[in-house]
């Protein structure tokens, strides 16, 4: 509309640069809000850790029915935890732990010696574990890191083989910007240079629909990789393809002392066999 000033006859219209920045300048404080948002529930680098997502995607549906078969109680920690108070968990009845070691070829736990080397000290078998990242680098690289950085293997019997934590992208994408057949390709990469260097085969940590939207369901690593499935539920439910049973189980993520706790598929001697290799 236009518009008069005082004493004038002549309309004065509104100049067009004005208002091209008058609406920049609006459109930009409603997405500032948003962007803000966004960037505070994106956790920081190197935070993540084993079940981050399976609350958010999966749920939690009630506690463990008994097992057909006997099963031994585990724990699984990060940097999230801190220093774990490992006797009272003995006490508890846990004899099993996984301790996070790494995050893709950046992060290294600052808590690590403490969570891996006090779980040995008060009698537990123990393993560590990767964060994978597969946007950031390769699958053999992250394998190396790990490998240098706490995820090393050694036949004392108390040393389970290192796990990698493949899930959901807390980060970004779900699937990390890849297709099945990469992410297969990457998980494929990482395995064969762990076995390289340890002469074990890793654990497989995953959920079965992450499992099943990001890498097809594929089940070509059931012949050497153990799984460990997370399901916060009265079952493991449904497994990916490939694995007719699963090694362990991670049931909660709000147990007593440590929040994450697990099962493994069998009595202590079976821990200690796998330990063995």
């Amino acid at each position: 509309m236009s518009v008069h000033r005082p004493g004038s006859d002549r309309p004065v219209r509104p100049r067009p640069l004005a208002v091209l920045v008058t609406t920049l300048l609006t459109a930009l404080s409603l997405t500032l809000p948003l962007t803000a948002a966004r960037a505070a529930t994106t956790p920081s680098r190197g935070s993540a850790h084993m079940g981050m997502g399976v609350l958010a995607h999966d749920g939690g549906h009630g506690s463990p029915a008994p097992a057909a078969v006997a099963q031994t109680e585990g724990v699984d920690v990060s940097a999230y935890q801190g220093n774990v108070a490992w006797p009272a968990l003995w006490s508890s009845g846990v004899r099993w732990a996984y301790t996070k070691a790494t995050e893709g070829t950046y992060y290294t736990n600052p808590y690590f010696a403490q969570q891996y080397n006090g779980s040995y000290d008060v009698g537990m078998i123990r393993g560590s574990y990767h964060f994978a990242t597969p946007d950031t680098t390769s699958g053999a690289a992250q394998a190396s890191y790990f490998v240098s950085h706490g995820g090393g293997w050694s036949k004392d019997g108390k040393t389970l083989p290192g796990a990698l934590d493949i899930e959901w992208n807390p980060y970004g994408a779900a699937c990390y910007g890849r297709t099945a057949s990469q992410l297969v390709g990457w998980i494929a990469d990482f395995i064969t240079t762990y076995k390289s260097l340890t002469g074990r085969y890793p654990v497989i940590y995953t959920a079965t629909s992450w499992w099943t939207q990001c890498t097809g369901n594929y089940g070509g690593f059931a012949a050497n990789s153990p799984l460990w499935i997370a399901r916060y539920a009265s079952d493991p439910g449904t497994l990916p393809a490939g694995w007719p049973y699963y090694t362990m189980w991670q049931y909660t993520s709000s147990g007593p002392a440590v929040g994450d706790h697990d099962t493994f598929n069998g009595a202590i001697d079976r821990v200690q066999a796998l330990a063995n290799g």
